[in-house]
């Protein structure tokens, strides 16, 4: 990939299998995001009742988001590069069908083996592009989230185009891409087995006086998944309270989207550099102000506030990822799903309530709330272990057999 950056006289140059890994990580975003739009056409065509929706996304979230520890505890015992080659055919293939569905139960089974190909990339996606990252590991790890945020934003944009242009009933045309990636990955993809280690430390060794900081930068996730994704959710609905048009609404929610991911980028080239412990302490505090501006203007203002401040919240969000990885490096793939999608599923669950305190108190009042949590993110920070350009320390287990070579 044609893509330098430059520290003084230092070149950077990002590896192939890198930009692979997230390509695929692109599509597998790209698709868990289409049901919210799918919802609208599926309801006219099924009689679908609000429930009903909500069921659905409940399943998406399960299979996708909340059994990712599942596949990265199957990734780091099998070594086997099937569960990312497999992850955007799957994803691609069952969610693009959607709108094939005859019936309510089989959206059900859709959902739920479209879930499992995302579920069984993540993990294995962040652990190889651990893997490959012989330096640099947070800013090629800030390429890996940042593909996937892109691809989050872009799902609703791409699947409606293709509704538009080809009809519902047309839609699995958008499992073309993943597909594609499906067969580079299997191709010229990295393996597993190549970084595979001869030494067996057991995951309770490895993660042996690790629990507290690894709990820590789990709770980091969820409470800054909590308030990204509830302001995100509603952020239309708050924008057509004040009287654009839906359509307007839609693009701001982008900007919004596409200025967070686009974020981490930068946060993972600096985070090679300085404390990832600080930069995620920075990231919570600073951005309380940003939302808050966000909340107290209108117009341009409380566009352009809302999105520096959803860069803020975002470009530290592959340091989680990294600094867990530094911590147990042996099971890559299983801290990795603990702070990728576990966390982002539990805060998940936190939506609905979210819904329910707009129809009670209103937007600012829940908004407030939201941003007000990175209060704790920013207290639960200081918890971390003091590190060195994203920490040295590892578990006992690990430590013993490195010194033993």
């Amino acid at each position: 990939m044609a893509a330098f950056f430059m520290r003084g006289t230092i070149e950077t140059k990002i590896p192939k299998p890198i930009f692979l890994l997230a390509s695929g990580h692109f599509c597998v975003d790209l698709y868990s995001s289409m049901l919210a739009a799918f919802l609208p056409f599926l309801q006219d065509k099924l009689g679908l009742s609000l429930s009903q929706a909500g069921m659905l996304a409940g399943v998406l979230v399960l299979s996708s988001s909340l059994a990712q520890p599942i596949y990265g505890l199957l990734s780091d015992r099998f070594q086997s590069k099937l569960f990312v080659v497999l992850g955007p055919a799957l994803a691609g293939v069952f969610i693009s069908c959607l709108g094939l569905a005859p019936g309510v139960k089989t959206l059900f089974v859709l959902l739920l083996v479209a879930g499992v190909g995302v579920a069984s990339y993540h993990p294995q996606g962040a652990a190889l592009t651990h893997s490959v990252s012989r330096k640099n590991h947070a800013f090629n790890m800030s390429l890996y989230v940042t593909a996937g945020t892109i691809g989050f934003a872009l799902g609703p944009i791409y699947i409606a185009a293709i509704i538009q242009l080809l009809g519902l009933s047309s839609t699995y045309w958008a499992a073309i891409p993943g597909l594609l990636v499906t067969l580079l990955l299997y191709l010229y993809g990295p393996s597993p087995a190549a970084f595979q280690s001869h030494h067996t430390v057991s995951l309770r060794q490895q993660v042996q006086g690790l629990v507290r900081p690894l709990m820590v930068l789990y709770g980091l996730v969820v409470i800054r998944s909590i308030a990204y994704s509830g302001i995100s959710s509603f952020l239309p609905l708050y924008y057509t309270q004040d009287g654009y048009s839906a359509y307007r609404a839609n693009q701001f929610l982008s900007i919004f989207l596409f200025a967070g991911g686009a974020a981490g980028l930068a946060g993972g080239w600096l985070a090679d550099r300085y404390s990832g412990k600080r930069m995620l302490a920075f990231s919570f505090i600073a951005s309380l102000p940003l939302f808050l501006g966000f909340l107290i203007t209108d117009g341009l203002w409380s566009v352009v506030l809302s999105s520096v401040g959803s860069a803020v919240l975002l470009f530290s969000s592959p340091l989680n990822i990294v600094m867990a990885q530094k911590l147990v490096p042996r099971a890559a793939s299983t801290v990795a799903a603990l702070t990728m999608g576990f966390a982002w599923g539990t805060a998940g669950l936190f939506i609905p309530l979210v819904g329910r305190s707009i129809e009670s108190f209103g937007f600012h009042f829940t908004f407030t709330l939201l941003v007000l949590l990175t209060l704790p993110g920013f207290v639960l920070s200081l918890f971390l272990p003091a590190d060195d350009g994203l920490g040295r320390h590892v578990g006992p287990a690990v430590r013993a057999e490195s010194e033993a070579r």
